[in-house]
């Protein structure tokens, strides 16, 4: 080896020594800073332990239910989303133990991939509603959002009603349980709400998307809760977010009618400060529930703790590819670390500027990391050249004569290996074992993670001139995808079969007196009850069967309370292996079969009846005392010739129920109809004072319908009457 290459190793050595040094006082901070976040929440853990929890039982979710349920709106950014939107209302409404939501999708005029998927969606849950943004897209999340507040609010205008919340979500969410009364619990007197966020974990050698597993187990295990204890603000993470209808109201204010900031890229990061600047009370909820049923689905793992993985969460798939993952986390290095020093600037109160400065330390902090790596590499490598090459020159090594770079060393090793324990000990109470032992080599691949998105971040700062011209960057969603439900029409559906003719069918769609399909073709004797509920069965993918609602075992009405009967408009016709069975005249949504089996303590499940079949058997059944003499007299015969088929296909088809009228004629939307169902009470009111009462229809509208209601019971009692 020549001496001058000689010379410039022993430089570079030279070099490499105080760059060690001047990287390990750096790292100190950065582990100093760590460590007190450390101390802080394990010295709170302990008060709290022998303090609070020494002397007071633990909250459960029995504390949830003491709260009536309140109007809630979930607010769901859509672009490019086929399938993944009806794949989150489908386990939204089979899983979330609430009834009283409704869920608005934000879609854009030029996606109608997504649009047609929401319309499909909207088809099966009256609660889902399709927005259309006014600009096309991809424009920011927080543009979005303002499109979707504005139909919320007119949704409300129409229904008469005041939603108390509005949840943040991405359509690729799975939702806890028990989220909805959680917020339902805490509102109004909390104005931010914030539940953790557990990603998926990967497959084991799924670094970049396990890295997100690390960074949000630590985070919302740990630092969001010291932070709330310290600060008493807490950052939005965009989904898993419930804001009061005062902290709405408040931005409304600010923003002249726009609640989101639309340039911003972390208009959700923003929205906590702002609010903590109005002396709103942010907080973080982890809130254990002690009965798994009601927690998220997981296996069990050696090393998972039940306080840690019961708790009321939001979990959902995260990049699983380097150029995603880049994508995302520049979006919000963009949007926290320049974008929100630019908006937000720094506070009055010094430990809210500790906090900023560590949201904002991470562009600093992740190039300091991947130096130290780079330079471990480096260091590494010349250790096993001369291990491999004994005869090779050999330098003297850096640490030597150091004492300060040795002692920096050893207490940034040390700090090491708590950062390590720490973050594998958050892991593993929620992952388990396996996945907490890989929490530290995945620390390293966080690192080149972190510095590539930070190098992103600034380019494009760089680019624009400006942080706020930058675009909005939006990642890709993983969610395991339902098919699309786009069904044929009934009348399509009729002909194909050859049950009726093109000329027929187009007579009775353009007939001048507004009335059903199935119930215009039935009263014109095109098809019969049966014919037409064998295809709505198919059409909506249900069981039907035939129904006689004379011939209920009285047992499995009285199973049924009469206020559940009349609300849902159902009948009870069968138990099978411990399901109640409801036959009813038309799909009943996933969301109000939810509300009836947690009523009754049971499973239900639902098959659809022939035209007029559950009508008769609730005014048979339940309705009693509340029948005219006339229309007793009816019933009474009606009884007594249960099994005249014939007479009971022919009263069946002028048996209509009230809302089922209202909503044909087009007095009342389907979508506020159901809003309406949820507070009605059909033992203390009928449902047409109910409907008046709201505002939702007039008494001129009211007066109508039910003398266009009892037009039909007249044609009943007559055919009636001409058979006995």
């Amino acid at each position: 080896m020549s001496l001058e290459l000689i010379d410039l190793l022993a430089y570079v050595l030279f070099g490499l020594k105080y760059l060690a040094i001047i990287l390990a006082a750096l790292m100190l901070v950065l582990g100093l800073d760590d460590l007190f976040i450390d101390l802080v929440y394990w010295s709170r853990k302990l008060i709290r332990r022998f303090r609070v929890y020494g002397s007071h039982e633990r909250a459960d979710e029995q504390l949830l239910y003491s709260v009536p349920e309140k109007p809630l709106a979930i607010m769901v950014p859509a672009w490019q989303e086929v399938g993944v939107v009806g794949e989150m209302a489908r386990l939204a409404a089979s899983t979330l133990d609430y009834e009283n939501y409704q869920i608005f999708v934000g879609t854009y005029p030029n996606d109608p991939d997504t649009q047609s998927d929401v319309d499909a969606v909207c088809r099966h849950f009256p609660n889902v509603h399709k927005v259309v943004c006014a600009r096309p897209g991809p424009t920011s999340k927080a543009d979005c959002l303002n499109n979707v507040i504005d139909a919320i609010l007119r949704f409300e205008a129409d229904a008469k009603i005041e939603f108390s919340g509005f949840i943040l979500h991405d359509a690729e969410d799975v939702i806890s349980p028990l989220e909805l009364r959680l917020f339902n619990y805490l509102l109004p007197n909390k104005d931010l709400i914030q539940i953790p966020v557990y990603p998926y974990a990967p497959e084991w050698w799924g670094f970049t998307a396990g890295h997100y597993v690390d960074e949000f187990s630590e985070n919302h295990g740990k630092d969001v809760v010291v932070r709330e204890a310290l600060s008493g603000q807490v950052p939005s993470a965009g989904v898993g977010t419930c804001f009061s209808r005062r902290a709405i109201a408040s931005l409304l204010e600010d923003g002249d009618g726009i609640a989101f900031d639309v340039q911003s890229l972390t208009e959700d990061y923003d929205i906590g400060f702002r609010l903590k600047q109005k002396g709103m009370k942010c907080i973080f909820a982890r809130y254990p529930v002690s009965d798994p049923e009601l927690a998220l689905a997981k296996d069990w793992i050696v090393g998972m703790n039940r306080h840690f993985t019961q708790v009321i969460c939001v979990r959902e798939h995260f990049p699983r590819t380097w150029q995603h993952a880049i994508r995302q986390k520049s979006r919000w290095i963009t949007g926290i670390v320049f974008q929100g020093t630019t908006n937000l600037g720094w506070s009055p109160r010094a430990v809210m500027n500790y906090f900023l400065w560590r949201d904002r330390r991470g562009l600093f902090a992740y190039l300091l990391s991947f130096l130290v790596n780079l330079l471990f590499l480096v260091l590494l490598t010349m250790w096993l050249i001369t291990l491999v090459n004994p005869e090779a020159w050999r330098f003297q090594s850096i640490l030597a004569d150091s004492r300060l770079l040795s002692a920096l060393l050893w207490i940034n090793g040390l700090m090491l290996l708590n950062r390590l324990f720490q973050r594998a000990w958050f892991v593993t109470r929620f992952y388990g074992i396996f996945q907490g032992v890989l929490s530290a080599p995945r620390m390293m691949w966080s690192n080149f993670v972190n510095f590539f998105a930070n190098l992103r971040a600034l380019r494009q700062v760089l680019e624009m001139g400006d942080s706020r011209r930058v675009a909005w960057d939006k990642t890709t969603h993983e969610f395991p995808a339902l098919g699309q439900p786009q069904g044929k029409p009934l009348g399509q559906r009729l002909v194909e079969r050859g049950v009726l003719s093109e000329a027929d069918l187009q007579a009775a769609l353009t007939s001048p007196i507004r009335r059903s399909l199935g119930r215009e073709l039935l009263l014109r004797g095109l098809v019969d009850s049966t014919q037409l509920v064998k295809v709505l069965a198919e059409q909506q993918d249900m069981d039907w069967a035939p129904l006689n609602p004379f011939h209920i075992d009285p047992p499995l009405i009285e199973a049924l309370p009469k206020r559940i009967a009349l609300r849902y408009a159902v009948l009870p016709v069968a138990e099978e292996d411990g399901t109640l069975v409801l036959a009813s005249e038309r799909a009943v949504s996933q969301v109000s079969l939810g509300a009836i089996s947690r009523q009754l303590g049971q499973p239900v499940r639902c098959c659809l009846a022939p035209q007029g079949r559950v009508t008769l058997g609730l005014r048979h059944w339940y309705v009693g005392r509340q029948r005219n003499p006339e229309t007793r007299r009816m019933m009474e015969k009606l009884a007594r010739h249960a099994d005249d088929e014939a007479l009971l296909e022919r009263v069946c088809q002028h048996q209509v129920l009230f809302g089922r009228l209202l909503q044909v004629r087009g007095m009342v939307p389907p979508s506020l109809f159901n809003q309406a169902l949820i507070d009605f009470d059909p033992e203390r009111e009928s449902l047409g004072e109910h409907l008046m009462a709201r505002g939702i229809i007039t008494k001129d509208v009211l007066d109508h319908a039910l003398e266009e209601q009892a037009d039909e019971q007249r044609e009943a009692y007559r055919l009636v009457e001409e058979a006995t």
